[in-house]
């Protein structure tokens, strides 16, 4: 790494900023909460026995200000808890059949993070297709708003976390939907579309006014005061049960901590799971510094190597004391660029300013109704998979679109590990057969036929070779041009000399220029 790209700032950069740093991370935490809670919410599994505290979302956002930081270089990315990561929890949960178990498979994807970034493997998101990434945030995005509709509408269907090839017979994720209609919760039901309402129109209708407040942290105040009305108001059948309220131990911080347990090590599951932690987590948090460097007006570059280092260590961090897997974070990260921060302190004011509220306000935060969160998620499972989404992509044509959608179809009937490496498979797949097709490329020119190697040629370009010369015609004179390559292998050149024989029956006259050259003697 060069001089130029390093920047580790000295004690008095950090103290110099501070009066940029400290209002950007009061911004960042106000809009890290809701999502903390949201997304622990969002990722617990089908089965009442596997739930897990919804406090695990606030202990990854903690770790993710107060941890990552101390090891990464990244000045302005923030880490914690995010939404590509709820399909991973849900699976994972699952498989293992532990909560604890699965904290085991989070502390080990730590340590694949850091294995990663020892051996220098950041380079890796650069070869990951941009339309399989899109394929893979769309497919969350469906995901998501799928998984949200039970606390949308105030019901709790098992059916909405399974995965499409798990349902019954005569049961399917649309039907559970449909099912979930009949179960409908007013109270929730209201607080969703009224918070849904808000979010839509935060920054088109009069509400602009009020931009300077997240409208996540609006939408969580609204639906509190929405449920205290409806208890205090006429409406007191409106008023949602603590079972559809957030839960969080307003006790000693202690009582919310969830410890692994270790016999699970040994499970195939817990590694699979680690793995695909390790991977996904990676990706993910690669690609948000990558995006996040564009917005620094400084212009930083951050060491991705060292990210990997640092999200681990994280990871392993979340893992021993009962939190999410984490990984850099784009809409908190944004956040922080937008309000001005300058340094990776905004990232630990966060981390700061969510275990105060864990201290201090718990009890407050447990009147929050999980509808509220719901609607946050909706939103964001929108913004993911979006109608502007796939007819950006499938303008761009079928090399992108192909791999885009047979990523999102992949990962709703698998899970999100397998359904990327298909896409990466089919995206492979779409950029050899083109090359393959613009390898050769025939022309006229008057009277003459030319035949050019535009890159090098090997025996995957044989069948395309083939048709082009024996579409010449008798009585032809054709050039095969080879003064674009570099290469060309064993079955090429055997072609060539076999067309050269048979051309002398057809009256064809050859000529060849500068492919002796690249022949292999």
């Amino acid at each position: 790494m060069s001089k130029k790209h390093k920047h580790v700032l000295h004690k008095e950069d950090y103290l110099g900023n501070l009066q940029y740093d400290l209002p950007a991370g009061l911004v960042v935490f106000l809009v890290a909460i809701p999502l903390c809670l949201g997304i622990a919410m969002g990722s617990q599994p089908s089965d009442e026995n596997l739930k897990f505290p919804v406090f695990a979302g606030i202990i990854s956002g903690i770790i993710g200000g107060l941890v990552v930081p101390l090891m990464s270089r990244a000045q302005l990315s923030v880490s914690g808890p995010a939404a590509g990561l709820i399909t991973v929890v849900i699976a994972g949960v699952t498989s293992i059949a532990s909560f604890q178990g699965f904290l085991v498979a989070v502390f080990l994807g730590g340590i694949i993070q850091i294995i990663l970034g020892v051996f220098r493997a950041g380079f890796v998101a650069y070869y990951i297709p941009s339309s399989v990434i899109k394929g893979m945030l769309a497919a969350i995005g469906i995901i998501l708003i799928l998984k949200q509709m039970p606390h949308a509408i105030g019901y709790d269907a098992k059916l909405f976390s399974l995965k499409f090839s798990e349902t019954k017979v005569h049961e399917n994720t649309f039907t559970a939907i449909l099912h979930a209609i009949e179960h409908v919760e007013w109270g929730a039901l209201i607080i969703t579309l009224i918070s849904l309402a808000v979010m839509i129109g935060w920054n088109y209708t009069i509400l602009t006014r009020f931009r300077w407040i997240p409208s996540a942290l609006a939408v969580v105040i609204l639906g509190v005061v929405l449920n205290e009305f409806f208890l205090k108001s006429m409406l007191p059948t409106l008023t949602l049960n603590p079972s559809h309220r957030i839960s969080l131990p307003t006790g000693s911080i202690m009582e919310g901590l969830t410890f692994p347990d270790w016999s699970y090590l040994t499970k195939t599951e817990v590694w699979i799971t680690a793995i695909t932690i390790g991977l996904i987590a990676s990706v993910q948090a690669l690609l948000t510094v990558e995006a996040v460097d564009k917005l620094d007006p400084q212009k930083r570059k951050s060491p991705l190597n060292r990210e990997l280092i640092a999200q681990g260590v994280g990871n392993m961090a979340s893992g021993l004391i009962g939190g999410l897997p984490i990984t850099s974070v784009i809409v908190r990260s944004s956040a922080s660029v937008n309000m001005g921060g300058r340094t990776k302190m905004v990232a630990v004011f966060h981390g700061i300013f969510l275990l105060l509220s864990v201290l201090f306000i718990a009890r407050y935060l447990n009147l929050v109704p999980l509808a509220s969160l719901s609607a946050i998620l909706l939103m964001i499972g929108y913004k993911l998979a979006k109608p502007a989404v796939f007819k950006a992509i499938y303008q761009k044509g079928w090399e992108q679109f192909a791999p885009f959608l047979i990523t999102i179809v992949a990962i709703l009937l698998t899970d999100l590990l397998i359904g990327v490496m298909i896409g990466i498979v089919i995206g492979l797949f779409f950029v050899v057969r083109s090359n393959f097709h613009s390898s050769i490329s025939v022309t006229k020119d008057g009277e003459c036929t030319v035949l050019r190697f535009n890159k090098d040629a090997s025996f995957l370009n044989k069948p395309l070779l083939l048709d082009a010369l024996e579409s010449i015609e008798e009585n032809a004179h054709v050039v095969i041009d080879g003064t674009r390559a570099q290469y060309i292998d064993s079955d090429i050149s055997e072609l060539l000399e076999e067309f050269e024989q048979e051309a002398k029956l057809k009256n064809i006259k050859v000529e060849l220029r500068n492919v002796y050259r690249l022949i292999p003697m």
